[in-house]
């Protein structure tokens, strides 16, 4: 049975053993696949690393001691000055017509120290890490609510429409109000979502960063945002995400009723976010649990809202991609748009606002993540490629209320 060891346990290993290590994990590849035989030939490219590494610093040594002995030969000679009798010899060439070589450092001052920093005098360093860029994965993948169902096809969710409402007196031995309940459901699909990236066989072999890790941790990230963003804008046709700014043609399929949504807002203003709070759930009550999803863009004009005495009409507190204001917690979300952007549409949906328990996100599969050097292995190139089967939905009768822009 394969068991992994680690790069410091190869490293005080001879070379003997390793190479024996070598044929022992060919042996292992035969009956694994998948992870482990990835971490088998992970644990073969650090050998092989190793060994080649031994052999150059071997070479190295040879030739240090090759041009030891050559120095030793060069300063030898009867009646010879060395680099004095070369100074000499060079001046009755010149004298005598004839052409003479000297070295490209004594040309130009810039050779000659371009030569002496980078090969002589100063040692070049590495960093032991990359410095990561901005987020560009919304939190909301990570919020709404997540029904594993590995191997599945479809997922069918039942909700309510209404509890019915008839409840009235009725006369002696009269017939009792009939009051019933109102169901309806929401299919969801899986969609299969892939990505694929290539790098050049040097990126693994640069030292000390791992450039190799950020790539392969890309694909994963890659799929994370393009989740992230379709839980809002998913168009819902075959085998895609119904996101929730969808609307269904079909009125029985419309899970959020589009009469709902809130057309009067054209700008952020002191209102905006009561008009928002106050619009969102049933008659009888004022929702607690909910979020607002919004463009950063629209966070940054709350945030700057003044009152006629210069003081922020909103109290907003950030930790990165959520927050709140006001004490109303938010999520920011690039698939929105902007209402203060001048550029946004009117009618084009900008924020939603509820609790995000109302979508449901079916995992049909787990992220599997792959990399190989067989593709293009003329060329070259690592490939790394990663795919899921994911479906969502929102699962809740106008379980989110939506903004929209409205015209000037």
């Amino acid at each position: 049975m394969y068991t992994a060891l680690t790069k410091d346990a190869l490293m005080k290993m001879s070379a003997k053993d390793l190479k024996a290590r070598l044929k022992e994990l060919n042996s292992f590849a035969e009956n694994e696949e998948g992870d482990v035989l990835d971490q088998i030939l992970e644990e073969a490219d650090i050998i092989n690393g190793i060994l080649q590494d031994a052999k150059a610093r071997q070479r190295l040594a040879t030739m240090a001691s090759e041009a030891g002995a050559s120095d030793d030969d060069t300063n030898k000679g009867e009646g010879s000055n060395g680099a004095l009798d070369q100074i000499s010899e060079r001046g009755k060439k010149i004298k005598n017509g004839n052409t003479v070589k000297f070295a490209a450092k004594l040309v130009s001052k810039k050779i000659k120290n371009a030569l002496s920093t980078a090969q002589t005098v100063l040692p070049s360093h590495e960093a032991s890490d990359l410095k990561p860029t901005f987020n560009d994965v919304s939190s909301l993948i990570d919020r709404v609510k997540t029904i594993p169902l590995p191997g599945g096809e479809t997922y069918q969710r039942g909700y309510v429409e209404s509890y019915g409402d008839g409840a009235d007196t009725s006369e002696e031995g009269a017939d009792y109000n009939p009051t019933e309940p109102k169901f309806g459901y929401v299919t969801i699909k899986k969609e299969k979502i892939t990505a694929y990236t290539e790098e050049p066989e040097e990126m693994i072999k640069l030292p000390d960063a791992d450039y190799d890790g950020v790539v392969e941790s890309s694909v994963t990230m890659a799929i994370r945002r393009y989740i992230s963003r379709q839980i809002l804008i998913g168009d819902g046709t075959t085998s895609k995400l119904k996101g929730i700014f969808y609307n269904p043609a079909q009125e029985n399929e419309q899970v959020i009723d589009p009469k709902t949504d809130i057309t009067t807002i054209t700008e952020i203003a002191s209102d905006t976010l009561d008009e928002i709070i106050y619009s969102y759930g049933g008659e009888e009550e004022v929702e607690d649990i909910a979020v607002l999803i919004l463009n950063k863009k629209d966070l940054k004009a709350f945030a700057k809202l003044r009152d006629k005495q210069g003081r922020k009409v909103y109290t907003i507190v950030n930790h990165g991609n959520t927050g709140t204001i006001d004490g109303v917690p938010y999520i920011i979300n690039s698939a929105c748009k902007a209402i203060s952007d001048p550029a946004t549409a009117a009618g084009s949906y900008e924020m939603a606002y509820g609790p995000l328990e109302n979508y449901e996100l079916a995992i049909f599969s787990d992220i599997d993540a792959r990399k190989s050097t067989d593709y293009k292995f003329k060329q070259g190139q690592v490939a790394y490629r990663a795919d899921i089967f994911v479906g969502g939905s929102v699962a809740s009768k106008n379980g989110f209320i939506r903004v929209k822009k409205a015209g000037a």
